[in-house]
């Protein structure tokens, strides 16, 4: 960034540093909130919107040139009267960055000239043709703007170092969207009496991108297509350059009919749980003391600094008190066995955790009790305990169908069909899709490696919402001249210098 923008930067800092000093306490004598005389009036000429960030997503979507992807390769509309297909793809995309949670948010945002502004567009598809617009999708073209997501992902991953590509963890796993509607076409109810949608997530685990998200009824197994788009995913990130695939799922996915041509691909290794069967237990039972060790977890954090004082545990006095049945570990136990499935032709290697536990019913114990769980590998090189913590390493996915369904609000269904409904996902996964590439494209250069390094990660690893604070809800006075869109911020937060930088980067040509 240019000197004038970084003493800006410094200044805004410093100023707020003063007000956030803990050792000034001047007037504390009375409540720190001293407004009273509050006016408000309509400005006449300044425009301003509160989602600033919002034009730099859309640079970034002009510098990878999503937008002329979709219009190249999209045929959905006849007559572009006014809009193109990059129009309705990218407004709901940038309705859930903004802040919106649903289609009847975009007319806040049509009606926010600023906004407008920003964009450079004298308007934007309402809600009701932006439900249209998602009636128009069968699955074949659905899948197609996938694959227009993916190529543009290629991009953002050709800008990463060397390192990344030393192996591509891809993982699956299916969610449930409830709907309260009664007339969405494919809706169906699952095993626990929920009605909706049960559509099946494949994601990057490295940088927690959504790759494929398949929309299906609400009655369907879990694992249904997994495995059709895992290879889809594994040649994606062969087209990357990654070197080694690894496949995580649970015992859903296992999907033994197809571990052996997974297998006999060189570059492909998969941890997947496997169902607790009885032939299972009772090869467990006949092997060797000595083929048993102790599991030993890693500690969750590193205290840096003293340790505190642990609080009481006011959940366990609850179930305590009102003698609820209450399930303790007490040891964990690891072997590995080989083990052959009906449907494989070759040995695999199973890895069993043995759970010591006890059955306590308030303060009484009842009874001793045992559980086993087993992950299933191609994988003879890494440690039995290497193979448990990669595989619970997968838990992470979670906290993405979290963000997607809570956070993002893409994993929704806002339109009136199957298809309609997976396109509006898929669209919806754009906008996490483009946090993920913002903080992807953040250069890790010079004397200050090792901070961008963090600062990197930090942002990727980042929940949606605290992204948006950080990123898109930045105020912003918006200046429109002859050949410029000027964006001036009206505020400073801790993310402004990390703002700067990822505007620098958008500069300068992509790496081929």
């Amino acid at each position: 960034m240019n000197v004038r923008i970084r003493n800006k930067i410094e200044h805004r800092k410093r100023q707020i540093a003063r007000r956030l000093d803990k050792n000034d306490n001047r007037g504390c004598d009375r409540p720190i909130m001293t407004a009273s005389n509050i006016q408000y009036e309509i400005a006449d000429r300044t425009r301003a919107t509160a989602a600033g960030g919002i034009g730099a997503m859309h640079r970034l979507v002009k510098k990878l040139e999503l937008d002329q992807l979709i219009d190249q390769h999209l045929d959905l509309l006849k007559i572009h009267l006014p809009y193109h297909e990059s129009d309705h793809v990218l407004n709901i995309a940038y309705n859930l960055l903004a802040g919106g949670t649903c289609l009847e948010h975009l007319e806040l945002l049509r009606s926010d000239e600023a906004y407008l502004d920003t964009l450079g567009a004298r308007r934007i598809p309402d809600p009701t043709t932006a439900g249209d617009f998602c009636r128009r999708f069968d699955a074949h073209r659905i899948n197609l703007l996938q694959e227009i997501f993916n190529a543009t992902r290629l991009k953002v991953w050709r800008q990463q170092p060397k390192t990344f590509f030393d192996e591509a963890v891809i993982e699956a796993d299916g969610t449930m969207v409830e709907t309260t509607g009664e007339c969405k076409q494919g809706m169906d109810i699952n095993h626990k009496g929920q009605w909706g949608y049960h559509p099946l997530l494949i994601s990057l685990a490295n940088t927690g991108e959504p790759l494929y998200v398949v929309n299906r009824s609400g009655n369907r197994p879990s694992h249904e297509q997994a495995a059709a788009y895992f290879d889809r995913s594994i040649r994606l990130c062969r087209r990357a350059g990654f070197r080694k695939m690894l496949l995580r799922g649970d015992t859903d996915f296992t999907q033994t009919e197809r571990l052996d041509r997974w297998d006999d691909a060189s570059d492909v290794r998969f941890i997947f749980g496997i169902d607790a069967m009885p032939n299972l237990y009772e090869i467990v039972e006949n092997l060797p003391q000595n083929a048993w060790k102790v599991l030993r977890r890693r500690p969750k954090y590193e205290v840096k600094t003293r340790r505190r004082r642990r609080p009481e545990n006011v959940k366990q006095q609850v179930v305590e008190a009102r003698e609820f049945e209450d399930i303790r570990l007490v040891k964990e136990y690891v072997a590995e066995f080989r083990y052959r499935p009906v449907k494989c032709h070759k040995s695999y290697r199973v890895v069993v955790v043995w759970k010591d536990l006890e059955v306590h019913r308030g303060q009484k114990k009842l009874f001793d009790d045992s559980r086993c769980f087993f992950y299933i590998t191609n994988d003879w090189e890494m440690s039995t305990e290497e193979i448990v913590f990669g595989a619970n390493a997968r838990c992470n996915q979670e906290n993405l169908l979290q963000q997607l369904k809570s956070g993002v609000q893409s994993l929704s269904a806002p339109v009136d069909s199957l298809l309609s409904n997976w396109a509006y996902m898929v669209i919806g996964s754009l906008a996490w899709s483009l946090k993920a590439w913002a903080a992807l494209m953040l250069p890790e250069e010079g004397r200050w490696r090792e901070r961008h390094g963090a600062e990197k990660r930090r942002l990727l690893r980042m929940d949606f919402a605290t992204f948006r604070r950080a990123m898109i809800h930045v105020p912003a006075q918006i200046l429109t001249t002859g050949r410029r869109i000027v964006c001036r911020l009206l505020a400073w937060n801790p993310w402004q210098h990390v703002f700067f930088r990822f505007l620098n980067q958008l500069r300068r040509p992509l790496r081929c």
